[in-house]
């Protein structure tokens, strides 16, 4: 885009609803208002508990129902980071439309305790949408007004404005990507940032209160405009000074008639008989080609859509061009597409990856959506349950809600209890989604009806109804361990407390649980029956949310030991390790065991869920009792002949689940990685957990390429050794497998985009892109090995005395 030509969206035709991203509270929160209660235990300090409440007003009136995000207990620095839809479409606003925020305190025992409110314009005084993070100044003690003009306006005054408000500003048009990045420059400019802050917030005391939220962006500008087609904005007087005059072009982006009736002409059906026999020169063969190899996220110029529409009928034998095809066909055009559509049932039959990308958003055809499932049902229920979870949210994108593959869906389910119940919790989470709600219940219902009607003997020796029972009980669990939940934080007192009180629950008032009336399937591993709690090995993590650890007895005499969380968003962590456990399946297939650890877990709600519990210890814990990793494992795996005291063999398998992850959190972008969410089993297997920031996103500045830190790369015996040679060999050959697969990685996420999960939902087109930039896929095999060692390099020089200055803030990544 040239520097004088100015893009826009016009508000009434983005038919998207509200979203912005809650993110944290800054400041510190006045003294609490004590309770009766607190006379008798003085040294006893009250946590606040906050959420915010987010309220749409437009024009002095309140538009729908307000919205909430979770209470979040800890401080002093309150973060949500939740993402917030609101009912409304940006469509649908004024350009007098306001959002009023206040920050609410639960704690109390009485009654919810106002901590203050702010309310923000939508709109700015060019009438364009405000974009990017915004801080708000809370009004203390006060509820955020919404009528027009608000009492309780979050922007600072502008005589009250300092350096650090300036600041802020290029800040944050620096995120929006409007300032060019200079890699040495803005280091220095951040140390100076972090100064500034520290100045003002010594200066100021830290007596205000700021409400930091994230408004959702866009490619270009969104300007306002009541109705499509029309515009109201009066031209402004144009005076006698030089002044730059804005005017709004309402066909910036349109089809240009011309160049539309000449593609029109080109490709006539009347030219069908001659492009039968036309076949393509060297030239259009090579281009033909590159365009064959473009990840199915890029889209096709004018020029290479011709091209494909050309040659189709020579193309029909390659079913790598099937999908490419389809994206170059003009589907509004009645008898363009009737042509398309004989040509693809005639076509070389497609592989299941390129089936996923017809799925898309991108298809809406019925004909071709019907096509992918028809190439579905040749896989096994295996590589179906790898792609379960992307398939159920493909649902948003069909025409109707009994759609072709929901009924795919659910016939495949009846054959396969595994797949029927994940498929059962995968549905009944998205019934949260307001505006997709009534399709998901549609399938769910499809789904309990085709199995009631199960005679014995299709699936095992139950009939259907005993097994939709077997399901429907899973619910029942999950909602008395939530019940649990509940009690037990309400104890006061230390963890110790805590765990009694769960112990002394499961064996007395809910007895029931520890030995079940009838068996369970188990909702992590729905091949597993579970009979009962048992409450002497079930214990409570020390952390926030106060996690449950339980172990329950199995059918067979033996035990399962699962984590089960409430009051945290486990989607995304159930989508990256579904990612892993797809790549180690990948991996495995080309003979590569990498020994990963894929353990299981499960969303039963937006904000809770279970999890697979492996017996190990935080790298923190170890370094602290151990001093070393090899230390640790010489403990169980002693052998003197053996290379640093260890065994070979587990050596070895640490060498290869740290080259492992390595790649797979690098092409993630998994962020926030330390000691403590980085773990190691006793047999020298690592692995990762906790990933509330993928795709590149991380809390922590200037983060290294490569999640390796020190004492892993002191295991195999230094940067110089061969083991750490051996380390490097593993990573670059797995780096290369996946690779082939990119394509089939990026269909999964393409059709994650429409759904909640925070790190996706908030730019989907980004993240995609963030992730398909990690395949480096314009570089052949052996240039991506150099590429990819020099990453490994780069981020292990960092990490040792002979770094230099440029990569020494990688280091800090790891303190």
């Amino acid at each position: 885009m040239s520097g004088n030509e100015f893009r826009f969206f016009l508000s009434c035709d983005i038919n998207l609803p509200v979203t912005l991203r809650v993110e944290r509270l800054e400041g510190n929160l006045p003294p609490m208002k004590s309770s009766s209660d607190s006379i008798d235990s003085p040294a006893e300090e009250r946590k606040a508990e906050l959420y915010v409440e987010c309220a749409l007003y437009i024009d002095g009136a309140p538009f729908g129902l307000p919205t909430r995000t979770r209470l979040e207990t800890i401080g002093s620095s309150y973060c949500w980071n939740e993402l917030v839809t609101l009912s409304t479409k940006y469509r649908d606003l004024t350009a007098n439309s306001q959002l009023a925020l206040t920050v609410w305190d639960v704690s109390c025992e009485e009654e919810d305790e106002l901590v203050g409110g702010a309310t923000i314009l939508l709109f700015n005084s060019k009438k364009q949408l405000k974009t990017g993070k915004q801080k708000l100044r809370l009004w203390q003690g006060k509820e955020a007004d919404g009528s027009y003009p608000t009492s309780t306006p979050g922007k600072v005054p502008r005589h009250e404005r300092g350096e650090l408000e300036r600041v802020e500003k290029l800040l944050n048009k620096y995120e929006r990507g409007q300032i060019q990045p200079i890699d040495w420059l803005d280091r220095l400019t951040f140390q100076a940032i972090e100064k500034t802050k520290e100045r003002e917030s010594s200066k100021n005391g830290n007596s205000h209160l700021y409400l930091i939220v994230d408004f959702c962006s866009f490619e270009h500008r969104v300007v306002f405009q009541v109705e499509s087609g029309a515009n109201f904005f009066s031209p402004s007087p144009v005076s006698s000074t030089n002044e730059i005059v804005t005017v709004w072009d309402p066909e910036v982006g349109r089809t240009n008639p011309s160049e539309h009736k000449q593609l029109k002409l080109a490709r006539s059906l009347n030219r069908g008989i001659i492009d039968k026999d036309l076949k393509p020169s060297s030239n259009e063969r090579k281009a033909i080609q590159r365009i064959l190899k473009y990840p199915p996220t890029r889209t096709l110029s004018g020029d290479e859509r011709q091209l494909l529409w050309k040659f189709r009928f020579s193309l029909m034998s390659e079913k790598k061009a099937l999908t490419k095809f389809l994206r170059c066909v003009e589907w509004s055009d009645v008898q363009e597409a009737k042509q398309a559509l004989e040509l693809m049932g005639k076509w070389e039959s497609i592989d299941v990856c390129d089936a996923l990308e017809l799925l898309s958003p991108v298809f809406e055809s019925e004909e071709v959506r019907a096509y992918a499932v028809s190439v579905l049902e040749r896989a096994e229920d295996e590589e179906l349950q790898c792609y379960l979870l992307q398939l159920v949210q493909a649902l948003r994108f069909e025409r109707s809600d009994k759609s072709r593959l929901s009924h795919f869906l659910v016939q495949r389910s009846l054959h396969n209890i595994e797949l029927a119940s994940f498929l059962r919790w995968y549905v009944a989470v998205e019934l949260h989604d307001p505006a997709y709600a009534r399709r998901f219940y549609c399938t769910y219902e499809i789904l309990e009806d085709n199995m009631m009607k199960l005679g014995a003997g299709v699936n095992g020796d139950e009939d259907g109804f005993k097994l939709w029972q077997s399901l429907v009980r899973q619910t029942e669990l999950t909602a008395q361990l939530c019940s649990i939940m509940r009690d037990v934080r309400n104890v006061r007192g230390g963890t110790q407390k805590k765990i009694e009180k769960l112990r002394h629950l499961l064996s007395g008032l809910l007895s029931e649980l520890t030995y079940f009336e009838e068996p369970i399937r188990s909702p992590l591993a729905p091949g597993v029956l579970i009979t009962g709690i048992v409450p002497s090995e079930s214990s409570i993590f020390k952390s926030a949310l106060h996690p449950l650890r339980l172990t329950f007895r199995t059918a067979d005499g033996g035990s399962c030991k699962i984590i089960f969380k409430k009051g945290d968003d486990i989607r995304q962590d159930q989508l990256v390790i579904q990612m892993v456990s797809l790549m180690d399946r990948l991996l495995k297939l080309e003979n590569l065991d990498l020994h990963l650890t894929p353990y299981r877990v499960l969303a039963t709600g937006q904000d809770e869920g279970m999890l697979e519990f492996i017996p190990s210890s935080s790298l923190a814990q170890i370094l602290s009792e151990h001093r070393s990793i090899i230390s640790y494992l010489q403990k169980f795996h002693p052998d003197e002949n053996g290379p640093f005291g260890i065994t070979a063999a587990c050596l070895e398998t640490f060498i290869k689940s740290c080259a492992g992850y390595s790649v797979i959190t690098y092409i993630l972008g998994i962020g926030d990685r330390h000691l403590d969410n980085l773990l190691l089993r006793d047999d020298g297997r690592l692995f990762h957990v906790d990933f509330g920031f993928i795709l590149g996103r991380d809390p922590k500045p200037f983060p290294p390429p490569m999640k390796l830190c020190k004492e892993m790369v002191e295991a195999m015996g230094g940067a110089e050794s061969q083991y750490y040679t051996r380390f490097k060999s593993y990573c670059c050959e797995a780096y290369n497998i996946l690779r082939k697969s990119s394509n089939l990685i990026l269909n999964l996420f393409h059709l994650m985009a429409g759904s909640n999960i925070p790190d996706i939902a908030s730019d989907p087109e980004k993240g995609i892109l963030k992730l398909q930039e990690k395949f480096r896929l314009d570089l052949d095999d052996e240039d991506s090995i150099h590429f990819f060692q020099d990453l490994i390099n780069e981020s292990v020089s960092a990490l040792f005395p002979q770094m230099v200055e440029t990569i020494h803030r990688w280091a800090q990544y790891w303190r």
